[in-house]
């Protein structure tokens, strides 16, 4: 599915099937995982709370969550901006054991937040981006300790009541439905391939080319290990609308707005040119005239991504109900050169770098 709003009107592409074996397209107003586009939320929320004074950025993580190793040295900033270097928990080998075990299993942050502490932190506070769940997780419950409610209270009174995003919600941690109507979600092999984005090996791609192999159905496995990092499900609508809302300051006030755009740092010491990301967004120029504020979503069964040309008015939205191709690529990130290519033209993306994964 794909929704693009310009000055120009708005437009929108379905292609395939919310199901395999029927023949119903998805729409605008169809629901699915947005996966890690949750952290767009997670991190405004948390942004709102520092507009309330119930919080700051230079606050340590331990004075919120006890138990982070070397929390006493991990600011809310660090975690809002991938740079605690704490290990990321959806990158452990028993995390997906667990889940391809029982998928219908109700994880808590606490559990998920367990299986990273039990790793070696990957680098000292502040010194490197590294894009990492754990920090989300975290900021998950700093947002219930510093708001005083859960994170779905405060989600739904903040930022989808106020902005009337009617089909976004973050589900109770037992439920593993989604609204109707919504569109499944597949993927071939098992949850790692998402988790980790490691490839394919060369018989489960042979066999998902030639048709040999079916892709799981993913839709009802339980989001609550992603919960604050990537559980809301919302359609492309919805989410249209909320990411031109976050850029263009609907959402804080002006001075919080400045705040969250200068949080942005490029990912790479040597790559200025590149991807940034800030405070739960990311930032990339494509070309002379194209720019985007943007964020990506994986989850098994899912990939999507969502942003916005605070510059040309232009937002965009992709989002696909297969997580990766069989040649191992992440679909909607997949599709994004060509249809930029399409929103903007006369611009080739054939040499420019196109948003890593942030899934």
């Amino acid at each position: 599915m794909v929704l693009l709003r310009t000055p120009q009107g708005e437009f929108d592409a379905a292609v395939g099937t919310t199901k395999l074996g029927t023949r119903t397209p998805p729409d605008a107003d169809t629901h699915f995982r947005i996966a890690s586009n949750t952290k767009t939320m997670t991190s405004a929320l948390v942004v709102l709370l520092a507009q309330d004074g119930k919080l700051k950025f230079s606050d340590p993580v331990s004075a919120y969550v006890p138990g982070v190793p070397n929390g006493e040295n991990i600011t809310i900033a660090d975690l809002l901006k991938m740079r605690s270097g704490l290990y990321n928990y959806t990158d452990a080998p028993e995390l997906a054991k667990a889940l391809d075990a029982d998928p219908k299993k109700v994880w808590t942050p606490q559990e998920v937040l367990a299986i990273a502490f039990r790793h070696p932190p990957k680098s000292s506070p502040g010194k490197s981006y590294d894009y990492n769940n754990t920090n989300y997780a975290l900021l998950g419950l700093v947002a219930e300790k510093a708001g005083g409610r859960p994170l779905s209270r405060q989600f739904q009174d903040r930022l989808f009541g106020p902005l009337g995003l009617q089909r976004t919600s973050l589900p109770a941690a037992d439920d593993n439905s989604i609204p109707e109507r919504y569109s499944h979600g597949y993927m071939y092999g098992g949850t790692s391939y998402a988790l980790v984005d490691k490839p394919y090996p060369a018989d489960i791609r042979d066999a998902a080319r030639a048709g040999k192999l079916k892709p799981v159905d993913y839709t009802h496995q339980n989001s609550s290990y992603a919960r604050a990092a990537g559980g809301v499900i919302s359609t492309a609508d919805d989410l249209a609308t909320w990411i031109r809302a976050l850029v263009s300051g609907r959402v804080l006030n002006a001075e919080y707005q400045r705040q969250w755009l200068r949080s942005l740092r490029p990912e790479g010491p040597r790559k200025p040119g590149g991807q940034w990301y800030g405070y739960g967004i990311s930032y990339q120029r494509f070309g002379p005239n194209a720019s985007m504020y943007y964020h990506g979503g994986e989850l098994p069964g899912f990939n999507s991504f969502i942003g916005h040309d605070a510059d040309n008015d232009v937002t965009l939205v992709i989002w696909t109900n297969l997580t990766l191709s069989p040649e191992g690529k992440t679909t909607a990130n997949a599709l994004l050169p060509a249809v930029l290519d399409e929103v903007y033209a006369g611009l080739s993306l054939s040499s420019t770098p196109v948003p890593t994964p942030t899934g």
